[in-house]
């Protein structure tokens, strides 16, 4: 958003200019394989429509066997992937490979405000959160709430609570 309040339709020019950059791409330790530039969309990878519903919970059961943490997180208003829906798949993935729950089903925060919704399975190993007013594109439409979420994650912190 611009500080006008109204969408900033040149938000994606924006981003392939920053992520355009040598320092940014250094930063981010990316190479760029087989394209001159970053894009956000390019023809470099091919899909194959018998791929898209390969089912990804295995995978980051996979994942979480071999000690790596996974976040998995839905926008609350999101009309693409209901959050229920991806809440039953992490609770019932957690259940599966033995995981109990550490962190009961509670809100997190941003400042004051509720960003939305967390539960926590074994030692920090597998989170579930929801973004409160998130749409399909979390980072997009929440970006200040995307950023204590994953700074969080990255940490290996909580989420907050209230302060």
């Amino acid at each position: 958003m611009q500080e006008t309040g109204k969408p900033d339709v040149c938000v994606e020019d924006k981003l392939n200019t920053y992520l355009n950059k040598k320092e940014v791409q250094e930063a981010l330790h990316a190479k760029l394989v087989g394209v001159t530039k970053w894009t956000t969309c390019s023809t470099v990878l091919h899909y194959d429509y018998q791929n898209l519903e390969i089912p990804t919970i295995p995978i980051l059961g996979s994942l979480v066997k071999f000690g790596i943490r996974v976040l998995v997180y839905s926008g609350d208003q999101d009309s693409v992937i209901p959050l229920m829906g991806t809440r039953s798949l992490v609770s019932g993935l957690a259940k599966e490979i033995g995981l109990n729950t550490t962190v009961t089903y509670r809100a997190w925060f941003q400042g004051k405000q509720v960003a939305g919704w967390t539960q926590v399975y074994g030692d920090n190993i597998l989170s579930y959160a929801t973004v409160r007013g998130a749409a399909h594109e979390v980072p997009f439409s929440q970006p200040e709430r995307s950023l204590v979420l994953i700074k969080a994650f990255l940490e290996g912190k909580p989420l907050p609570t209230i302060i």
